[in-house]
């Protein structure tokens, strides 16, 4: 009688195992780009998070004695023209654009799905009349249209969220009614409507979970937009208020001193670069574990 190796019958029943193994298990598998991007994203976030602590001086702390000094042991990232620390404004500006980069996203990502789904299942004249709405939306660039709608309802965190947030609801409405037209042909859906499943449930039980896998990839690329387009909006002046610790607006004052203190805006600068850039080395990862066309085309 044929016997079987254990390695043989490990690979055999790899797929099940892989198939039901955790989210985080399966992601494990493809860190190898993704995870150096996730521990400094993580690292960012915390640092972040624990900027009143950590912060060793008061970021808005001014002391003209001691304006435009270089990096040093006391003064890790220099000070800036007014004396102040530019190393504990940096932690405190991380936690205004990480802060305002998620709740933008988490705006765009609920109102997105809130119009792609009903026009996508529903169909007929309410999908028409939706996606009319978004292409007119995107027929505007997403920075210009965050303008329009911050000096519409004025500066301020909050208006500068609803800004940011509004720009790209039309890309996460076009992909949540891309995947739901998709979603409607699986065979799954058709059994479950002809079975006489009511449309809510339909969408709960199968729409839902099927399509989040693509939208969560996509909504974690959104995210390094997100915080670009509110340091841009920052930069510009039309977010936060003047000495208020945040990157973008830290760029935009320390830009006259490129030449003579150039650490001022470098150190934001820097921190905007690499948060951006871990956050699409996360993207990429998700997307490679859970996008099935490049989860194929990587075997």
């Amino acid at each position: 009688m044929a016997t079987m190796q254990v390695g043989d019958g490990a690979d055999a029943l790899s797929p099940i195992f892989k198939s039901r193994s955790p989210l985080l298990l399966r992601l494990w598998r493809t860190w190898d780009i993704a995870l150096p991007g996730a521990i400094f994203f993580a690292f960012i976030l915390l640092a972040s998070l624990l900027a009143s602590t950590i912060a060793p001086r008061d970021p808005g702390q001014r002391d003209i004695k001691n304006r435009l000094k270089s990096p040093s042991l006391e003064y890790p990232f220099g000070t800036d023209e007014i004396g102040r620390d530019v190393f504990s404004r940096v932690l405190h500006g991380g936690r205004s654009v990480l802060g305002t980069g998620f709740l933008a996203l988490a705006l765009s990502f609920f109102f997105g799905l809130g119009i792609g789904i009903p026009g996508g299942y529903l169909g007929g004249r309410l999908d028409v009349l939706l996606m009319r709405c978004m292409d007119i939306m995107l027929s505007f660039p997403s920075i210009l249209l965050a303008i329009l709608v911050v000096t519409t309802l004025g500066t301020g965190p909050g208006n500068l969220i609803v800004a940011v947030g509004v720009a790209q609801v039309p890309v996460f409405a076009r992909l949540a009614r891309a995947v739901v037209l998709l979603l409607m042909n699986q065979e799954y859906v058709v059994a479950a409507r002809a079975l006489g499943a009511r449309d809510p449930a339909i969408v709960q039980r199968h729409i839902l979970p099927n399509m989040l896998p693509p939208v969560l990839v996509h909504a974690s690329a959104m995210l390094a937009v997100t915080i670009s387009s509110a340091t841009a909006l920052n930069f510009l002046g039309l977010g936060v208020e003047t000495g208020t610790p945040d990157w973008g607006m830290m760029i935009a004052d320390g830009q006259s001193l490129l030449f003579d203190a150039a650490h001022v805006p470098f150190f934001p600068g820097l921190c905007l670069t690499l948060t951006v850039l871990s956050v699409n080395f996360i993207g990429d990862g998700l997307r490679d574990r859970l996008d099935p066309y490049m989860r194929n085309q990587s075997r």
